[in-house]
């Protein structure tokens, strides 16, 4: 067995170096599968195994002159191997090399990166049952709406990074596609089993029916993941951000002792953090229409997308990852402020029960439309007042006195009604 290709941290995931190794983990798998066939003499494959190795800086001198990578490569490896290297590259082409080795650097990356979606996971879990039954207010289109509670929010959260997560595990799957076919993808000049054996030997699976490269289906699939994923983690840190407004201040990024927020305003703290994650989200999902745009190559394969790849790839990867991170410690250590919650949540006297007072009206008789038209004339007085009260506009309404008691009044402004079903979320999610 070939060892699989694990490195601890994503940045070194995608230097020279690694990548290199990842051509010398195909090649060597390839021998070993040729040896396992009679193709490669026994004496020539241990002499492989034994002296293969590479220099990056080597392979940049003489890629310099012969201008392929891969040949430069192929021709360091052999001065390194001696005679026994012809058996080396017998029957592949270029992207045999690139194109499974790119996928040994992308299942290393899934790997790495579903490490980091459990752990934003776990700390969201935590998070949704300490604030459970944090009652604050919900919000659409920006107004207030219903009470909620900071849980249930969070527990929306949740769900998604289980969407993710069980989507990367499903893409993992799709990326870890090898391709031994030699050029055009017909196998000419190397027998199918040799895919097959040294695919097994990488942890890999042969690709159903390659060109002279994988087709770049499974890579646009790979990144639109990562945007997907990445476009979540900007959706958590814009709700951070409108959460942190002054005039909102429900939560808030934890601010270090000695930070400091403008180099103008001593009284600024400002959610950079939230911030950039906005910003690095951009570059994730531009970096998907790239690789989107490198499907349609030309007839077999053209090089089109290697140098786009280059690019979008490395810097997804550890845009995501760190993402992830950034995401999670924000998350660990966010400041939450049930005091502004509650006092947010009866601005104008408690409008965001208008539903519940309508609908305490029609299950007394009235019809919707009547009580619609007495429910709304009472919040939009209160709306907007600096003294409005629609608590107490509705119990001084006539109509609302003649329908309704007291008691009945109050229980309408009772947020707890509006939790009654939260346990079956939490159920749901295991939490």
């Amino acid at each position: 067995m070939i060892e699989r290709y694990t490195l601890p941290e994503m940045g070194e995931l995608w230097t020279e170096q690694a990548k290199l190794k990842t051509w010398l983990q195909v090649e060597l798998a390839v021998c070993e599968a040729q040896g396992e066939l009679g193709a490669i003499p026994e004496s020539a494959l241990a002499e492989i195994k034994e002296k293969a190795d590479f220099d990056p800086q080597r392979v940049q001198e003489i890629e310099a002159e012969v201008r392929h990578d891969v040949i430069a490569f192929l021709t360091n490896v052999n001065e390194y191997v001696g005679q026994a290297g012809r058996y080396i590259h017998l029957g592949l082409t270029s992207s045999d090399v690139l194109d499974t080795g790119l996928a040994l650097q992308l299942v290393g990356s899934l790997n790495l990166i579903l490490e980091e979606v459990e752990a934003l996971a776990q700390a969201i879990r935590y998070q949704a049952q300490q604030h459970r039954y944090t009652v604050m207010v919900g919000r659409s289109h920006g107004i207030h709406a219903e009470p909620i509670t900071f849980g249930f929010k969070l527990a929306g959260w949740l769900a998604e990074i289980f969407r993710h997560r069980d989507r990367l595990i499903r893409l993992r799957n799709d990326i870890a596609v090898g391709k031994i076919s030699g050029a055009v993808g017909t196998y000419a000049n190397i027998d199918p089993r040799v895919e097959a054996l040294a695919c097994e030997k990488l942890g890999l699976q042969p690709d159903t029916a390659s060109t002279q490269i994988v087709s770049r289906d499974r890579h646009g699939q790979f990144l639109q993941q990562l945007a997907l994923l990445t476009a979540s983690l900007e959706r958590f840190a814009v709700e951070i951000r409108n959460l942190q407004r002054t005039d909102v201040l429900e939560v808030e990024e934890y601010f270090s002792q000695g930070q400091k927020g403008s180099s103008a305003m001593p009284h600024k703290r400002n959610p950079i953090r939230s911030e950039r994650l906005t910003g690095l989200a951009r570059i994730v999902r531009n970096n998907a229409t790239t690789a989107l745009e490198n499907i349609p190559l030309w007839h077999e394969r053209d090089i089109s997308h290697s140098s786009a790849e280059r690019v979008i790839f490395p810097d997804s990867c550890i845009l995501t990852h760190f993402m992830l991170r950034e995401t999670t410690d924000l998350v660990k250590h966010l400041l939450v402020y049930p005091q502004n919650m509650e006092r947010n949540m009866n601005v104008y006297g408690g409008v965001i029960f208008s539903q519940r007072v309508l609908l305490t009206l029609v299950e007394k008789g009235m019809s919707r439309e009547d009580a619609y038209q007495v429910v709304q004339g009472c919040a939009h007085q209160a709306w907007n007042q600096a003294e409005g009260n629609f608590y107490e506009l509705i119990r001084q309404d006539p109509t609302v006195q003649n329908t309704l008691s007291a008691s009945e009044i109050d229980s309408c402004f009772d947020p707890q009604h509006h939790f009654q079903n939260l346990d079956e979320i939490y159920q749901r999610l295991g939490i």
